[in-house]
């Protein structure tokens, strides 16, 4: 009895020592920012695999083993913090927000990298970034975010192509635009319109649904992608599930927009005025009596009261071409997961008109990402995103029945014809009237809607092979769907030749095909770190194009091309192309302060000769962490210094299919069928190649308050893709060929800082970037395009270089236009004597429509839950051509149009202290192509506006939600310039080339939009 009760005795010690092993502790977790509490902190023992997670209202409670001492709290987002436990049971901390950029992590292209560790310069947006803004396509949001990534919306259209450059122009026949990558695969970007301006297919992806956006500028970031990465590349990865409890968010904006800028036109009284002045002077010069019948003054007179229909009309035209332009865009998203399956659903309602009338985005947009944990070592995941997409667009900039056009309408015109309460010139009236087409006839009477369907897709596998090897594997697709429906009534028809109607389809259908696999090798050895990654990637891509048009309809009620009178045309044809690729990339640390980098890529490319159709782009990187040495290690000023250098090669093949083949295309003869040839080929065709190195500087100061970068780069192009003249015994003009060379050189600023931290934060961004653009070779050539090939691409001058003549202003005594001669001189100078002869003054470099300067800065203030964002951004130095619209709106009365008020200022004989010259109907008074019509483009625009409110989670917790958010975001709001047209930010959307750049053609100016919005989560 004794033992057994010896026995018990020793086992409830036993089982109380057992116990005492253990201790618990609890408490609450919330931010240092709001004081809102804060779920899914992990709160792990340190040294152990003993942790939990926080609960919605940020609470935990967990066992510690009793030789553990301290708790590590840590959450995305925010600084982790260890702390003692002590002899306490219940610990609350608050975490602060990680101001720090250095240690978040960079997507680099099959891998990812701590931004510590990155030895080539990658410009990061956030999705946060470009959280609610109301933005149709993402690469908008880029516009002043990055240095060096230049963006031009060309207009203010929905859906339009948009241009982005990094790092300047690198070609001048192949595309200048960087190659995006979503989720790993290349997708389609390249405008697929018949007609009218550019598409943008960037349009078809939900911005909402975008975690991060990477931009690689120099060549040991981008190399990894070979040949398509001349121009820099853009990786964009979409959100994905995390593992805890499942979240949902729901977001709702309404807004409106309204033009930045209207430009003011003559109003009816000042047209009378002006164009009857301008016909007696016309007069004056051909010894007309004004007041014979066959004199300029008669004709205006009759012009004026037959275009007014005995109306007295004030029509402001140019206001016309606008409407109410509502926004309203609801969001949905689920995300969440557990240790082996993570999610992410989301989908999109985004309807936003446009600010031209007839001009509408609308898209629905939905995306599921899946990843599963198949075992320890094996996981599978899918990406998908469906969009359905209608743009109803409207024409070209330079097509007379766009919007814009209107402003060249007189304004005695009425814009509805009284007798039949209809839009002047729309039929049965007299159809002359107005002396342009009318836009206004469009409305109900033709549409231009183009609907796509895109699925981009992904699918992906990936096996843990052994510790710090892994093998992945990924198929991914990109098919686009496009339809485009053109249809103008019997009564639009003015210039068309088909008086019941025209009716065009087009479809295209692009299917887009790629596969990556490539193994990945992780490893630490003592103070040695290696990252391998290495494998192979395959791209095909085929497109079809089908053409069909039909004239004369039985009534206007018909508008499908099955019931017109006559099939007039038709069309389909057929292109693709394909890539072939190994890669290979290496990047060592030794001892967290000594990096190198090295990548290696072969391409091979079915758009390349049979004897140059592989190609080897290399590159190397270093960095330096310098303040892990010894004599900056404890610096209490210096917190991060880390220098950087690379060299790479990288290519463009962005030319077009079978460049490199000798072409024949079916040729009818005598009424037979035939074929002829159409393409001279060159088996030697290749890659146009880039060389760049880079230089940087990273940097963090008092304790990482104040973080940034400086870089200095060089980029050589040669090779460059043209067509050269060949003899005429080939029996062709031209033929393919690398000849020439480009260059580009610049410099690259980056600063972020926190200039008050506490309950009143204020942070701020700046970047600040200079290119200087120059073509170095072109074998003796000069390509002209534009406008009167005002633009050219000549040896030792920026490309798309304005050339043309030198407008010297007006003489004082008779109102003449003068020009500088600019002849050359013996000693090498310049006649700078001035002429009233056109033909006698010779055309001169005027300047360039590229900015010497952009830069954008972010001010961001907050204060318990209220936050401000103030964000501006500037392009300074470019050149606009305004001679599109100039020499009819702005060219002193020169014909019947409208004219811009500026014109007042005519030269009179009481008026000789000006630059505008005198007017005169029908006389080319310095309505020339000249300077006169190139204007300084530089701005600055205040591009966004956001103020919040984030409703603080102890009082969300109370009616169980996780987050509330209520916004108000203004974009456009105010822009600073000196240009006289509607927008600085402007390029022309059926005029723009390699070569044509910087020109307006009436052009739409940018959407002020103003945007209401709520997000809640559960």
């Amino acid at each position: 009895m004794r033992k057994l009760l010896l026995s018990g005795i020793f086992s409830l010690f036993l089982i109380h020592c057992l116990f005492a092993q253990e201790r618990t502790v609890s408490g609450t977790v919330i931010s240092g920012e709001d004081k809102s509490p804060l779920p899914g902190v992990n709160v792990v023992a340190k040294g152990t695999n003993v942790g939990v997670v926080t609960d919605v209202e940020g609470k935990y409670r967990l066992s510690v083993p009793t030789n553990v001492t301290t708790l590590v709290f840590s959450f995305v987002g925010f600084v982790s913090q260890e702390v003692e436990i002590g002899s306490r049971s219940t610990i609350d901390i608050s975490l602060a927000p990680d101001t720090r950029q250095l240690s978040e992590v960079i997507v680099t292209g099959y891998g990812q990298q701590i931004k510590r560790e990155v030895t080539g310069n990658i410009a990061k947006v956030g999705g946060s970034d470009i959280k609610d803004m109301p933005l149709p396509t993402f690469d908008n949001a880029l516009q002043g975010k990055a240095a060096g990534v230049v963006v031009n919306a060309g207009g203010g259209k929905l859906g339009q192509g948009i241009q982005i450059r990094v790092r300047g122009q690198s070609s001048v026949s192949a595309s200048n635009e960087p190659l995006y990558v979503i989720d790993g695969i290349p997708v389609t970007t390249q405008d697929l319109g018949s007609f009218g301006g550019a598409t943008n297919p960037l349009a078809d992806i939900n911005p909402q649904d975008i975690e991060s956006i990477e931009v690689l500028k120099d060549a040991s970031a981008a190399a990894i992608f070979g040949s398509r990465a001349a121009n820099g590349v853009v990786l964009v990865t979409t959100k994905r599930g995390k593992a805890g409890r499942t979240n949902i968010n729901f977001g709702a904006q309404y807004g409106f927009s309204k033009p930045t800028r209207k430009v003011r036109f003559l109003n009816a009284a000042e047209y009378k005025d002006y164009f009857l002045k301008a016909a007696a002077n016309s007069d004056r010069i051909d010894g007309i009596p004004t007041n014979d019948p066959d004199s300029y003054t008669a004709y205006m007179q009759d012009f004026i009261e037959f275009n007014s229909l005995g109306q007295n009309t004030d029509t402001d035209w140019g206001n016309l071409a606008f409407q109410d332009a509502p926004l309203k865009q609801y969001d949905l998203n689920f995300n969440g997961g557990n240790e082996r399956t993570s999610f992410y659903v989301s989908g999109q309602y985004l309807d936003q008109a446009g600010i031209l009338i007839g001009n509408n985005l609308e898209r629905i947009a939905g995306r599921m990402n899946l990843e599963h944990k198949v075992s320890d070592r094996f996981k599978l995941g899918m990406n998908m995103g469906l969009t359905r997409t209608l743009n109803k667009r409207i024409s070209g900039d330079r097509q007379f029945d766009n919007p814009m056009q209107m402003v060249a309408i007189p304004s005695i015109t009425p814009s509805i014809d009284p007798t039949t309460n209809l839009p002047t010139g729309t039929p049965p009236g007299d159809i002359s009237l107005p002396v342009y087409y009318n836009p206004l006839i469009n409305i109900g009477n033709a549409y231009y809607n183009t609907t796509v369907h895109r699925n981009i897709s992904t699918l992906f596998g990936q096996l843990d092979i052994v510790k710090g090897l892994s093998f992945r594997s990924e198929f991914g697709v990109d098919i686009l769907n496009q339809q485009e429906e053109l249809y103008y009534n019997s009564k639009t028809q003015r210039n068309f030749g088909a008086p019941l109607g025209l009716g065009q389809n087009f479809f295209t259908r692009v299917e887009n095909y790629n596969t990556n696999n490539f193994f990945t090798f992780d490893q630490i050895f003592g103070e040695h770190g290696l990252n391998l990654v290495g494998g192979m990637s395959y791209q095909q891509s085929q497109s079809k194009f089908n053409f069909i048009e039909g004239r004369d309809f039985p009534s206007d009620a018909y508008r499908m091309i099955a019931s017109s009178a006559r099939k007039t045309d038709g069309s389909s044809s057929e292109t693709n192309f394909r890539f072939l690729s190994y890669f290979l990339r290496a990047n060592y640390k030794f001892k967290d302060r000594y990096l190198v980098g090295l990548s290696g890529r072969v391409d091979g490319s079915s758009r390349f000769g049979r004897d140059s159709q592989y190609g080897f782009f290399p590159a190397a990187s270093m960095g330096w962490i310098i303040t892990e040495e010894s004599f900056l290690k404890d610096n209490k000023v210096v917190s991060f210094l880390k220098l950087r250098a690379s060299y790479g090669r990288t290519g463009n093949a962005e030319i077009g299919n079978f460049p490199q083949l000798g072409l024949f295309a079916g040729a009818p003869y005598a009424g037979n069928p035939g074929q002829a040839p159409t393409q001279l080929g060159n088996p030697n065709l290749s890659w146009e190649t880039t060389n760049q190195w880079d230089v940087g500087l990273d940097f963090g100061i008092l304790g990482d308050r104040l973080t940034g970068e400086i870089d200095y780069y060089q980029k050589n192009t040669t090779g460059l893709l043209l067509n050269v003249n060949v003899p005429g015994t080939t029996g062709f003009a031209t033929q393919v060929r690398n000849v020439g060379a480009m260059e580009n050189k610049g410099f690259e600023f980056v600063l972020n800082s926190d200039n008050l931290v506490g309950d009143f934060k204020w942070k701020t961004s700046l970047n600040l970037a200079r290119n200087i653009n120059k073509i170095t070779n072109l074998n003796g050539q000069i390509i002209e395009g534009g406008l009167n090939n005002m633009s050219r691409a000549v040896e030792g001058q920026p490309i798309a270089t304005f050339f043309t003549v030198e407008y010297a202003g007006v003489n004082p005594e008779n109102g003449d236009a003068l020009w500088y001669k600019n002849t050359p001189l013996p000693d090498g100078s310049l006649d700078r004597t001035t002429t009233n002869r056109y033909n006698e003054a010779q055309r001169v470099v005027i300047g360039s429509p590229l900015p010497k300067w952009t830069g954008g800065v972010t001010n961001t203030f907050s204060y318990k839950g209220i936050e401000l964002s103030v964000f501006f951004n500037a392009q300074l130095g470019q050149k606009i051509n305004f001679y599109g619209a100039g020499r009819f709106s702005s060219a002193n009365g020169r014909f019947e149009d409208n004219q811009t008020a500026d014109q007042l200022n005519s030269w009179t004989p009481q008026n000789r202290n000006t630059d505008i010259p005198e007017a005169r109907l029908f006389f080319n008074n310095g309505a020339q192509p000249s300077s006169r019509f190139i204007y300084d483009g530089s701005f600055v625009r205040l591009r966004n506006v956001t103020l919040s409110y984030n409703i603080p989670r102890n009082i969300l917790s109370k009616v169980k939600m996780n987050s509330a958010r209520v916004f108000v975001i203004g974009q456009n709001l105010l822009t600073f310039t000196k240009y006289k047209g509607w927008d600085p930010e402007v390029n022309a959307d059926d005029i723009v080339t390699n070569i044509a750049q910087g020109y307006d053609f009436y052009s739409a100016p940018q959407p002020r939009t103003i945007t209401f919005g709520v997000n809640i989560g559960f």
